[in-house]
């Protein structure tokens, strides 16, 4: 078994090469270090070009340098180690217990260190029959310990039980045993905790350092890894990876063997998928749901192996030819296909009949592309099998089972949480028949004249082709891209040195979070009441609203007051009506049948992110500066799995919601046509325009508490990302607090929750200002490249 060994031996490369690392002191002992030589952690930042919240987090040990700054910095700190070594002048005293000390130890040994006390007490002190050995404190709790019989060997664990004899210690100038405090209290022994006691070097000595080795209570060794919380499977989980060979990789390490041809047979790969040998299954996400279909990914060995061409020569319908020879076989196999065909993404099955049911795998065929860049990493699509399956899994067991792009999945989800349908008994003829959900798109609407794209039929119904719609003809609600007029920055932002962009999480699901939507079609009404309970588009007029240029407007994606009547989703609307502008729409198309269709969406993608976060070592529970420095450090983390799931949740949200109004494709379509998108219940403009004016107004409501309260104007805007300038690279340097510390109640907050915000990146002044001189948006290029066109 050549590719199990090969696995194997590279899990113990990797191992090794960990264990391999250059080693560190204590982080107590780095800050100790850093102090005692009289340097920042700015100055150390700037040293080996990495964050000053990176430097905080490897002194406070949440986290450890990796290559190729770990060298540089056990280099650095050796140095200085040199020059500062820890003596009995610069030692630090010894913590002293809650409780009076237990008895020492015996020690055999020159200069071992104690071991640890048991909790529970021994029927009698020990003695000390060394010679300048010190003479302990009275016990109130006499224990007793092992014997140490090698040179500085650790303090092995204690029995919980008491021995019958005390031990003596016959050691030259033994230490003075730690007294063992109170279980549970702050001084809680350093065994427990996995800490090794520290010696102070000889004088002149140069010191020797093993990570962990200093002052303080952290635990020995690297800083752990985030470890990803398991999920528990059904049978044998969602999907198989399959590499060209004669094995399927599941989750946690599971490879499955596959039947004889299967890996060369498309057809009887398929039946094999859907028995009980290869055991996958996908729980449904609602009762009245269906289970998901088992998901095959082939990487390209396994792609050529069952003959496939290693690309699709078709590039405009991305799918194989009709007359090729697997569509043949499959053909001859019974077996069809929906009807996107056999692309990056096929979805093969058989009708359902009362004897097998429905009959149904999805394909993801990776060399043509199934795995975007831009949603799930660059390398995700060539990590090896096992890896891969692990991210699937990962990926389908908090969110869904892919079922085509993150924006695919992020549709079907909607429908998994929501389904239209339910089984119920006809109380008249008992028998059982298809009866709606309550809260569930039940069937596809025809959206209002202004919600529709320029392509819909309903608007070739009513403009000519070339017709170019204006704001009282179209709704334009989209996300910000917005920046100031530098002729609009005042002194006091030109002294200003930085320029730090802040970001919101996951802004379009907070968005969605209690959002009412239109469930059925739309009612034309006549000057209407404005009700900001009521999902719709409105004509008003907001051109007379006076607002701070330095804002951007609330009602436009440009940031550029309205200059007449032009139509607005009702969170806009009801916006406007908060900032105190009085609202008189003239006309309206309005859903009376509505309520939170994406509360469960929200929900189950923000458990998503959070865990995936959690995962990562990023939670709510941190304070904001080890929030940033955990934030700082996930970006240099490279984490196989969990990186490429959360690049993939967050790809979920956005796509998703933007599938709501999905353009028609191909060079074929003619405007006016009917598309296959409008067949859907959930192909709705007016959710999407809805969903985005909430997250706009959010945006902008935060913005202005931050103006109103401390005269702070943000220099840029794009989507979900604002940049202020500021006298230093942080936000927490900029960011408002009221008089108790606390961040100011209606303005951003830093965290990990969907709705509060992160560090975007941080640029210097003279950088934003020539941005907006040449009318580029810094938003857009805040961390250094181009946000968005990396999918961000």
């Amino acid at each position: 078994m050549p590719d199990e060994q090969e696995s194997l031996f590279a899990a113990v490369d990797a191992l090794l090469e960990e264990a391999a690392q250059d080693p560190l002191p204590h982080p107590d002992e780095r800050k100790r270090l850093r102090e005692a030589a009289g340097l920042s952690q700015d100055q150390i930042a700037k040293a080996l070009s990495v964050r000053r919240e990176t430097v905080t987090s490897w002194e406070t040990g949440r986290t450890a340098p990796r290559a190729p700054k770990r060298a540089a910095y056990a280099r650095l700190l050796e140095g200085l180690a040199a020059l500062h070594p820890v003596n009995a002048v610069n030692a630090p005293a010894p913590e002293q217990p809650a409780t009076t000390p237990p008895a020492p130890p015996t020690v055999n040994a020159v200069n071992a260190p104690a071991p640890e006390q048991p909790a529970t007490p021994a029927p009698a002190p020990p003695t000390l029959n060394a010679v300048n050995a010190p003479t302990p404190a009275p016990p109130a709790l006499p224990s007793t310990a092992s014997t140490v019989n090698a040179v500085n060997a650790a303090a092995p664990e204690q029995p919980a039980t008491p021995a019958p004899a005390p031990p003596t210690v016959n050691a030259v100038n033994a230490p003075t045993p730690a007294a063992t405090p109170e279980p549970g209290s702050a001084h809680a022994p350093a065994r427990a905790m996995g800490i090794a006691p520290r010696t102070s070097p000889r004088s002149g000595a140069k010191p020797r350092f093993r990570e962990g080795a200093g002052r303080g209570s952290a635990p020995q060794g690297p800083t752990p890894k985030p470890t990803r919380t398991p999920t528990p499977l059904e049978g044998n989980g969602p999907l198989l990876v399959l590499d060209g060979t004669d094995k399927a990789y599941a989750a946690s390490g599971l490879v499955l063997p596959l039947p004889p041809k299967a890996h060369t047979d498309l057809p009887t790969l398929i039946a094999w998928a859907l028995g009980p040998d290869a055991d996958l299954r996908s729980p449904r996400l609602h009762r009245n749901g269906k289970d998901g279909d088992p998901l095959l990914v082939l990487t390209a060995a396994a792609t050529e192996a069952l003959g496939l061409p290693p690309a699709l020569e078709d590039r405009r319908t991305l799918r194989l030819p009709d007359d090729h020879p697997t569509l043949k076989l499959l053909s001859k196999g019974k077996w069809q296909l929906t009807r996107r065909g056999f692309g990056p993404w096929p979805r093969i099955y058989r009708p359902a009949s009362p004897t097998t049911g429905r009959q149904c795998v999805q394909l993801a065929v990776l060399p043509w592309g199934a795995l975007d860049a831009r949603a799930w990493g660059e390398d995700t699509a060539g990590l090896p099998a096992p890896e891969l399956a692990e991210v699937l899994t990962t990926y389908a067991t908090r969110v869904l089972t892919p079922r085509g792009s993150t924006a695919v999945s992020g549709l079907e989800l909607m429908t998994a949480l929501r389904p239209p349908t339910r089984a119920a008994r006809n109380p008249d003829t008992q028998v059982w028949e298809s009866a709606p959900v309550p809260g569930s798109l039940l069937r596809p609407v025809d959206p209002a004249p202004p919600e529709a794209p320029d392509e819909h039929p309903v608007v070739a119904a009513l403009y000519p082709r070339s017709h170019q719609r204006t704001p009282d003809e179209v709704l334009d609600e989209e996300a910000y891209d917005w920046i100031r007029d530098p002729q609009l920055l005042t002194d006091a932002e030109c002294t200003r040195t930085h320029a730090v962009g802040i970001d919101v999480n996951m802004a379009f699901a907070a968005a969605a979070n209690r959002l009412p939507v239109g469930l059925g079609p739309a009612v034309h009404v006549q000057g209407p009441r404005f009700d900001p309970k009521t999902p719709g588009c409105w004509l008003a007029d907001l051109s007379a609203l006076a607002l701070d240029p330095r804002l951007p407007s609330p009602f436009t994606p440009t940031g550029r007051p309205p200059a007449g009547p032009a139509w607005y989703a009702t969170p806009t609307l009801a916006y406007a009506q908060e900032l105190g502008h009085p609202v008189q729409p003239t006309e309206a198309w309005l859903r009376p049948d509505n309520g939170p269709y994406l509360d469960a969406w929200y929900t189950r993608l923000r458990d998503a992110y959070v865990a995936t976060m959690a995962d990562l070592g990023v939670t709510s529970a941190l304070p904001e500066p080890e929030f940033l420095a955990a934030m700082a450090e996930l970006q240099e983390c490279p984490d196989p799995v969990l990186k490429p799931v959360l690049s993939a949740i967050k790809s979920t949200v956005k796509g998703g919601i933007g599938k709501l109004r999905e353009r028609p494709q191909g060079a074929a379509y003619r405007p006016g046509e009917p598309w296959p998108a409008l067949e859907r219940p959930t192909w709705r403009p007016d959710i999407r325009a809805a969903v985005i004016s909430t997250a706009r107004v959010n945006m902008h409501r935060k913005m202005n508490k931050l103006a109103t309260a401390a005269g702070l104007y943000p220099v840029a805007v794009l989507s979900d990302c604002a940049v202020y300038l500021s006298d230093g690279p942080s936000p927490l340097d900029f960011l408002p607090r009221t008089p108790e510390g606390k961040p100011l109640p209606g303005g951003f907050r830093l965290g990990v929750s969907p709705g509060m915000v992160k560090h975007e990146g941080t640029q210097s002044l003279l950088w934003a200002v020539e941005m907006l001189d040449q009318g580029l948006n810094p938003a857009r290029h805040i961390k250094g490249h181009d946000a968005a066109a990396d999918g961000e």
